[in-house]
């Protein structure tokens, strides 16, 4: 896929996703992929500050544990509806890397407009996680 394809798909699924976000999907399976997807970008983005920002690193670090209590405590009934823990994993991991390509195109990018578009959506992909933690 092109870089231009790339960027435009992230721009638009930022444009939809922080819609979706308000209100968390009915079935436990979707449940478990969006709180498995945000523990993974948060995973990616707390191991970056860990590199870099320091103490900021505790902060995203707590709120990655929360997601994956989320993900323990739906996993059960997501299991009951067919779903597999190596499926929740995947998920995870899938998003970790995800994100962690963003950070390192935000970062060490050397086209400036592509940095701030990495950098752009990361932020968006965490604010949207964020959203659905109360008091984060």
């Amino acid at each position: 896929m092109s870089s231009l394809k790339t960027f435009a798909i992230a721009g638009i699924s930022s444009l939809i996703l922080p819609t979706l976000a308000a209100a968390l999907p009915e079935k436990a399976t979707d449940r478990v992929q969006v709180f498995a997807t945000c523990a993974g970008r948060l995973s990616a983005l707390e191991e970056s500050q860990r590199l870099f920002e320091g103490p900021l690193s505790e902060k995203t670090a707590t709120r990655r544990d929360m997601f994956s209590l989320l993900v323990d405590a739906t996993l059960p009934d997501a299991k009951d509806e067919g779903l597999n823990g190596r499926t929740a994993l995947h998920w995870r991991v899938e998003a970790k890397m995800a994100q962690a390509v963003l950070l390192q195109q935000a970062m060490f990018g050397t086209d400036p407009l592509r940095s701030a578009q990495a950098q752009t959506a990361a932020d968006q992909h965490i604010a949207t996680c964020e959203q659905l933690l109360l008091g984060a």
